[in-house]
């Protein structure tokens, strides 16, 4: 029988209760609107199950052989509508919730698929869930936290918490005890703080989650952070800097020794931007090595360290070790102290490419910072190649953004005319009612030329060195940030909360 083929297609589900979907999924059969008839979808691994099953349903459907991708977008999005409604579920069976504290001490494989897990118990379904609409919405960072009579859970979306659910004081205990058990800590141990990592998979995709356990006075809080593979760090286009600010960027990243930092707030992009760095830089002719705390990006096109103070491997004594193991690029976490400054300096001078970050709120002031870790200013200016401040504004929902003014006052400060094209947050279910979709890095690049190694020559301060690069075209993050607020990308309190009043 000659089926009728359909390639490269991204086909939508067809959820009826006679369907069975649920059972026919087991067999390899799929249901879709092929113009706008509903019709069986299969392929051509599991071809003869999925006939089999189809003959056995009283319904008359055209069949249609698709290609396995387009065949595994369907099922992922069937399985996603399934795992979806977990939640909804768990409030029929919540008599049964209390009954599954004997299931938790059973360790379920991590590597199951979070999406194919109907027959799970309930707690665990629940647990499940949460992970899946963290994933769904696009969340950093899962909460869960005790309170005196319920608990609650809260995403971190765009670098917001938002409250996601609350749940039953007894309840928050089962989840806090999954969560352990999967991340391999101890669920007898209450008293003292505890730090794991799971994996869970989801449509396919494998991700790592780093989970924190805080006893408080009501109980146990956890954090997750949910980490990215190494294939889903953007490309430095992709995080939204301007077009020059890249260019610039990629000249910086191609020396091959010297010192390249990147600063910014907790919470800013710096990692990120680091690992975007090593993923261009990455090739089978170069040694990269890197240690951090902790390794938020699994790669593994390079080597990484995870410092552990416990037993001694700090950054300075990781960045030690390095050096004897023949690299060509190293990336340091965090430049916290004069020993670890000292050995990045050192490093960088002997003809390796060193990128790290620092805390600091604007590009210049990472001289400073580095004169207070008592590096001398002559080390400074022959290692340092360039400094990125950086941060992450909340770029405005397009299809709910509305059109506003300028406070008169704040018109004033920033040169602008009060009544121009500017926009507000407003929030639909588009952006989840947030007002904000997705966030843009923004940032300004200190690049050390000869005038500025003058400067520095002559004892001249860090913020002379800013106003005098101003003066030569350095944009600043206000700047950056004036014109994403006349461009309707953010928002004016946005541009505030970022950095707008900052020179």
């Amino acid at each position: 029988m000659q089926l009728p083929q359909l390639n490269d297609v991204d086909l939508d589900p067809v959820m009826r209760e006679e369907l069975e979907y649920k059972h026919a999924l087991k067999h390899g059969l799929l249901f879709s609107s092929v113009q706008g008839e509903e019709a069986a979808i299969v392929q051509q691994e599991t071809l003869s199950d999925s006939l089999n099953h189809l003959a056995k349903l009283d319904e008359d459907f055209p069949i249609y052989l698709v290609d396995s991708d387009s065949y595994t977008r369907l099922k992922n999005k069937y399985l996603e509508i399934q795992t979806g409604s977990a939640f909804d579920e768990m409030e029929a069976a919540s008599e049964e919730l209390f009954e599954a504290e004997s299931d938790l001490l059973e360790f379920i494989q991590n590597s199951q698929d979070l999406l194919n897990s109907e027959e799970s118990a309930p707690i665990i379904k629940m647990v499940n869930s949460l992970f899946f609409q963290a994933i769904k919405r696009g969340a950093s960072d899962i909460h869960i936290e005790a309170h005196e009579r319920r608990g609650e859970v809260r995403f971190r979306v765009n670098g917001a918490l938002t409250k996601h659910l609350d749940l039953d004081k007894n309840v928050t205990t089962l989840v806090v005890n999954r969560i352990k058990v999967i991340s391999g800590l101890d669920i007898s141990e209450k008293r003292i703080p505890q730090d794991g990592r799971t994996q869970v998979s989801i449509s396919g995709k494998t991700l790592d989650v780093r989970v924190s356990v805080l006893p408080t006075y009501y109980g146990e809080r956890i954090v997750m952070r949910i980490l990215m593979q190494s294939g889903s760090i953007p490309s430095l286009e992709e995080l939204g800097f301007r077009e020059d600010l890249t260019a610039q960027l990629y000249k910086l990243i191609t020396h091959s020794h010297g010192m390249i930092l990147v600063t910014g707030p907790t919470g800013s992009g710096k990692s990120t931007t680091l690992h975007s760095f090593l993923q261009y830089l990455s090739s089978p002719d170069k040694n990269i090595i890197t240690v951090e705390d902790p390794v938020e990006y699994n790669s593994d096109e390079i080597s990484q360290i995870q410092v552990n103070d416990k037993v001694g491997l700090t950054f300075a004594a990781g960045l030690r070790s390095i050096l004897r193991q023949d690299p060509d690029i190293v990336m340091v976490g965090e430049i916290r102290d004069t020993e670890t400054a000292r050995i990045a300096i050192q490093a960088a001078l002997t003809g390796h490419l060193m990128l790290s970050t620092l805390h600091t709120n604007d590009a210049t002031s990472a001289l400073s910072r580095l004169a207070d870790m008592e590096v001398e200013p002559f080390l400074i200016s022959s290692t340092l190649l360039g400094v990125l401040a950086q941060r992450l504004a909340r770029t405005l929902c397009t299809e709910c953004k509305h059109e506003t003014t300028l406070p008169p006052q704040a018109a004033h400060d920033l040169d602008l005319p009060q009544f121009g094209h500017y926009f507000k947050a407003v929030g639909c279910p588009a952006c989840d009612f947030t007002g904000y979709k997705g966030r843009q890095a923004v940032g300004e690049l200190f690049v050390l030329n000869d005038a500025v190694k003058v400067m520095m020559k002559d004892g001249i301060n860090d913020h002379q060195i800013r106003e005098a690069m101003r003066a030569q075209g350095m944009r600043t993050i206000s700047d950056e940030l004036k014109e994403m607020l006349v461009e309707g990308i953010i928002s004016y309190e946005e541009a505030i909360r970022v950095g707008l009043m900052d020179n």
